[in-house]
């Protein structure tokens, strides 16, 4: 029974999200994960290039269980500072248990290139630790993306996990997966952004992703999303205080089941 759950745990990942790429953040999970075209302390996870925009300190802290079980619990964090010149960006990720874990710490840097383009990169180690009887590996990977304002209600994204191919481990050229992924958003009115992502990975097909952000009211947002390949349907919500935000939402795969997940996170004054 324990081998079986070590190999489910082990192929599990790879049904998530790619090898050694996680999203981040209650509100891109509500969304379908389709954030590349976004910008909060989640890009962090989603798009290095977005946190070129970003004008203040935030912070955040996220929690998942991947369908229900709790072997599969993951957590992120993540804190962007602006500068003078750039924002600099700092985050990690853990998932798993005992038997099984993977886990990934990066330093980013990302700035403004000019009145509405926004670029970034960002360096991460990360791996893999299984049980005593089959030990660790792990490797250094890179990742870019850019950010656009096309116009004030517009924004475009593209970014790419894994430029350069990182192994994992040497024995069966075993690598992190390498992801790209482009999107766009549009703000429809002040109530409602549709947020639309393709992403690819470079030995798997190509996966459609849309969501939704309804804005009931000053505070509260509601969000849906739908993603094609592996088909999941997400929803959720967020409140948003002056310096707090809280976002709860769950994902759902037609095979595997419900995947509750939430983030807070806190935001300074604008510099």
């Amino acid at each position: 029974m324990n081998k079986l759950l070590l190999l489910l745990t082990c192929l599990l990942p790879l049904f998530a999200f790619a090898q050694g790429w996680y999203p981040g953040g209650g509100r891109s999970m509500s969304m379908a994960n389709a954030s590349v075209a976004l910008t909060d302390e989640w890009s962090f996870f989603n798009n290095p290039g977005a946190l070129g925009a970003q004008d203040k300190f935030s912070a955040g802290l996220s929690y998942e269980n991947r369908f229900l079980l709790k072997e599969l619990q993951s957590q992120n964090a993540a804190a962007v500072v602006p500068l003078k010149v750039g924002v600099i960006s700092v985050g990690g990720h853990h998932y798993g248990y005992r038997n099984f874990r993977s886990y990934k710490a990066g330093l980013g840097y990302s700035m403004q290139l000019s009145d509405r383009l926004f670029a970034g990169v960002q360096m991460n180690y990360q791996g893999i630790i299984l049980s005593e009887n089959y030990g660790s590996d792990g490797g250094v990977t890179a990742e870019a993306g850019v950010y656009a304002k096309i116009t004030e209600k517009w924004t475009m994204g593209v970014a790419v996990f894994n430029i350069g191919r990182a192994k994992l481990a040497d024995y069966g050229d075993d690598r992190f997966s390498t992801i790209m992924r482009l999107g766009t958003a549009y703000k429809f009115s002040d109530k409602v952004l549709v947020s639309i992502e393709v992403d690819k990975d470079v030995e798997y097909p190509i996966r459609f992703k849309t969501g939704v952000d309804y804005q009931l009211a000053d505070m509260f947002s509601l969000r849906g999303g739908f993603a094609t390949g592996r088909v999941e349907g997400t929803f959720g919500f967020g409140l948003n205080f002056e310096a707090l935000s809280i976002d709860l939402g769950s994902s759902y795969d037609q095979i595997l089941g419900w995947s509750p997940n939430f983030s807070i996170s806190y935001h300074g004054k604008k510099k």
